[in-house]
């Protein structure tokens, strides 16, 4: 990789060091946890009066009530949703790429990625049971319902609410990923020359451009794999409780006010990272035999004279994930002013702020502590990743494989399988339950988010205008400041919209990084999910989902404002 822009490679000055500092902040974190839920996994915790190994640990883990079926919810669940995700939006794009629709899609992308995960949990929740929306909407005049009826979704044997959810949350995910995919391949022209063939819109599209897309967004669906197969705060609104997903099992033992559990919580830990490591490989594993299979699809000629129905039949799926997400919230948003809302209503019949000026005053603290983590660790993130960038162009450098695995790395190890050992290091140097503690273990998941969504825009900088700039005698950062920074300015603040999205919706390192001191509005809604009150949930709920959505209204409209008198700079 050898400078290529010498004129900013002699610049790159303190920027140079600045990659290896930005991986050794998130990945040292992540070994060191490891390193200390391995331990006590086999019995090793001084603290606790484990000083030898043992296998113990092992034999209670698979002693305990539960723990097969526990392990099949997990496996199922994270393959069939993972699984769908993708079939979802494979289809919408080979079905929509060259229509209007595909484009008012992908503008809307930003803000359902920036639902937090447990709002649209909460928010399903309330739309599939017997007496949810859904069932209101076409009751009694379709259904005859006049009471609930009697049926389990939430909390079924099969996982099939946590699923759905899953699904509905991470299709987005993997189109946005898939639309940047896409801009890294010549598909218009593949298409065109594929159609000229005689292929219908769809066989030409899953024909010639998906074999070059999938390759761009394979660490993007192991990341969905990972998350899905080890899920906790989706999963303990939607899944069973007895026996629950492993993931919600460990964090239980890991809870437990009896500290002997916590051996039991490390040894769950290690097999929920084993777990995910072979389905990553056995993913990929057929990923080989898909492709072995696709060839001889494609050598056999078959060319798809597409129908209209076919087209509907893979756009569908993907819009209706999409109307879940936006209904999932909406129906929160009706409980936090309904005082009177009996089924079958299908609206609430007295409306009311009375919920909300009861609970300004414990919506506070949470807010606040969503705000400063969130902002802390996206703010943190941005500048790492301006600076890795700035540096990757002043140098001439580009990103290899293996740096995109080691970025992807806190994505594709399960959170719960090295928080504790973090936790254990952070309690160990006295760390633990304080605001350094709670942003640093955001950064570690916002950051690789961050990355993605500014790597492409800053790397499309056309360079022309820094070299012009540093001709008229403009040192680099002067160039940066007042150059380049302005005309990224709609990206870079969209990144940081992203990672602030990001951490709203982290439960997880939120628990073990506070040391409990610390309750964000994410934590508060899981708490509160356990309970009766709609109104109260549907307030978290919705305050939840505003932050990240109003950030991303500040990303696209405060850049806009300042530059309305400046049609001709590229704001990208």
């Amino acid at each position: 990789m050898a400078p290529t822009h010498g004129g900013l490679g002699r610049r790159a000055g303190r920027l140079r060091h600045l990659p290896a500092l930005t991986l050794a902040l998130f990945l040292t974190p992540i070994g060191a946890g490891l390193v200390g839920t391995l331990l006590p996994a086999f019995g090793y915790l001084p603290a606790l009066g484990g000083t030898r190994l043992s296998f113990q640990p092992w034999a209670d883990l698979f002693a305990a009530p539960g723990i097969e079926r526990s392990l099949w919810l997990t496996v199922s669940t994270g393959l069939i949703a993972t699984a769908l995700s993708l079939l979802i939006v494979v289809l919408f794009c080979a079905a929509a790429h060259d229509t209007r629709l595909f484009g008012r899609v992908r503008d809307a992308l930003a803000p359902l990625v920036a639902l937090p995960h447990v709002a649209v949990a909460i928010g399903l929740a309330f739309l599939v049971t017997p007496s949810g929306w859904l069932v209101r909407l076409v009751s009694p005049w379709l259904t005859g319902f006049d009471r609930p009826p009697d049926y389990l979704l939430v909390g079924d044997p099969g996982g099939l609410a946590l699923i759905l959810a899953m699904v509905i949350k991470e299709v987005p995910f993997l189109l946005l990923m898939t639309v940047g995919a896409l801009g890294q391949v010549r598909a218009p022209a593949t298409l065109a020359i594929a159609r000229s063939l005689g292929y219908g819109p769809i066989a030409a599209w899953l024909k010639t451009v998906l074999p070059q897309v999938y390759g761009q967004i394979r660490l993007p669906v192991y990341a969905v794999l990972a998350f899905s197969l080890s899920v906790v705060d989706m999963a303990i609104v939607l899944a069973p409780g007895a026996p629950a997903p492993l993931a919600v099992q460990v964090f239980r033992w890991f809870r437990d006010p009896d500290l002997s559990f916590q051996f039991l919580a490390a040894a769950g830990a290690v097999l929920q990272v084993a777990l995910v490591v072979a389905a990553i490989g056995s993913w990929a594993l057929a990923e080989r035999l898909v492709a072995m299979l696709g060839r001889a699809w494609v050598a056999g000629g078959w060319r798809g004279h597409d129908r209209p129905w076919t087209r509907a039949l893979g756009i569908a799926p993907l819009l209706l994930a999409c109307a879940l997400n936006v209904a999932s919230i909406a129906g929160m948003a009706l409980w936090s002013v309904a005082w009177r809302w009996r089924y079958p209503d299908a609206l609430p019949s007295v409306w009311t702020l009375d919920t909300w000026t009861r609970h300004l005053h414990g919506l506070a603290w949470p807010t606040l502590v969503t705000l400063v983590a969130g902002l802390g660790a996206a703010a943190v993130a941005l500048a790492l990743v301006v600076g890795c960038l700035e540096n990757e162009q002043r140098r001439g450098l580009s990103v290899s494989q293996r740096a995109l695995w080691l970025l992807y790395l806190p994505l594709l190890v399960p959170q719960i399988g090295f928080l504790f050992g973090v936790q254990v290091v952070l309690v160990s140097t006295g760390l633990d339950g304080g605001w350094l503690a709670l942003v640093w273990a955001h950064l570690l998941f916002v950051l690789p988010y961050v990355f993605l969504a500014l790597a492409d825009p800053y790397r499309a900088f056309d360079e022309h205008f820094a070299r012009t700039g540093l001709c008229l005698g403009a040192s680099p950062a002067r160039v940066f400041w007042t150059v380049k920074t302005p005309m990224l300015l709609r990206s870079i603040m969209l990144a940081l919209a992203v990672g602030f999205a990001v951490s709203v919706a982290l439960y997880l390192p939120t628990i073990f990084a506070g040391g409990g001191r610390f309750a964000t509005l994410t934590t508060e809604a899981v708490a509160l999910a356990g309970g009766n009150d709609r109104r109260v949930l549907g307030i978290y709920t919705l305050v939840q989902s505003a932050l990240p959505l109003l950030l991303f209204l500040l990303a696209l409209g405060v850049p806009a404002w300042l530059y309305r008198d400046r049609r001709a700079l590229q704001v990208a």
